[in-house]
């Protein structure tokens, strides 16, 4: 991997974890930990990082933690048609899982009027908006913050969901990829949602068409249980018929 491809990918896993470890870097991107405080020092004169000891971390956490905002804003039109859209799969006393992000608060928002949920989700700002209604039940996992998601992440968040078993989860991922499967740019989402594709009967993934075959390098090739995906339309309709083939229902 070249010295600028391997900067970006640093860059995109701090915007998504909001912070990283110089050895971890070093195991994932299997070059020196000088080399990769090199990148750290190269990315802070550039872009909004900031160098600690043994690793590195957005400059103003307090922006989107402070306020509750979220980082990633792209795409929001789509985003918001694709989860109210997705909402209309959820009925009152409906079992749930929710993961994080933009697109699935948008889908959180568009759910305030149900009544008796049972929720179990990983996002700190879902849990404050359903948690208004006082007939929802809801789980919050527990795990590695990421604050540029208003989430939490990595093995303790995974580990809630054993023994559970739930109606439908509407799932997030960083790209969708007919060869990759769901993919994300930081190791530590995997195992959660393993964990929340595990636990759930019926899975639908929310994704924007900025996300198609978009390929990120931590790779859940899980596409054989994913059962609708909900998108926009602004994908041709022979990828559809190959998404088809898959037996993934488009909604778009």
């Amino acid at each position: 991997m070249f010295q600028e491809q391997r900067r970006e990918k640093i860059l995109a896993l701090l915007r998504e974890n909001g912070s990283c470890r110089v050895q971890e870097l070093s195991v994932l991107f299997q070059v020196s930990e000088p080399t990769i405080r090199q990148d750290l020092e190269s990315l802070e004169k550039t872009h909004s990082i900031t160098r600690q000891h043994g690793g590195a971390f957005i400059a103003d956490f307090s922006s989107f933690t402070g306020k509750l905002t979220l980082e990633h804003l792209e795409h929001m039109e789509e985003k918001r048609r694709i989860g109210a859209k997705a909402a209309e799969f959820i009925k009152s006393g409906n079992s749930i899982i929710l993961d994080s992000g933009s697109t699935l608060t948008e889908l959180a928002k568009c759910i305030v009027d149900r009544k008796n949920l049972n929720i179990i989700t990983s996002a700190i700002n879902i849990t404050l908006i359903l948690g208004a209604e006082p007939t929802n039940h809801i789980m919050l996992t527990g795990g590695e913050l990421k604050a540029p998601t208003l989430s939490v992440t990595g093995e303790k968040a995974a580990a809630v969901f054993k023994d559970i078993y739930v109606e439908k989860l509407f799932l997030a991922a960083g790209g969708f990829s007919l060869t990759a499967g769901l993919t994300y740019p930081g190791i530590s989402d995997i195992p959660l949602k393993q964990a929340m594709i595990d636990s759930a009967k019926t899975v639908f993934l929310l994704a924007d068409s900025s996300k198609i075959e978009k390929i990120y390098f931590a790779s859940l090739n899980c596409l054989q249980k994913i059962n609708y995906l909900v998108t926009d339309d602004k994908r041709p309709g022979d990828y559809v018929k190959k998404l088809k083939a898959l037996g993934i229902t488009v909604i778009m």
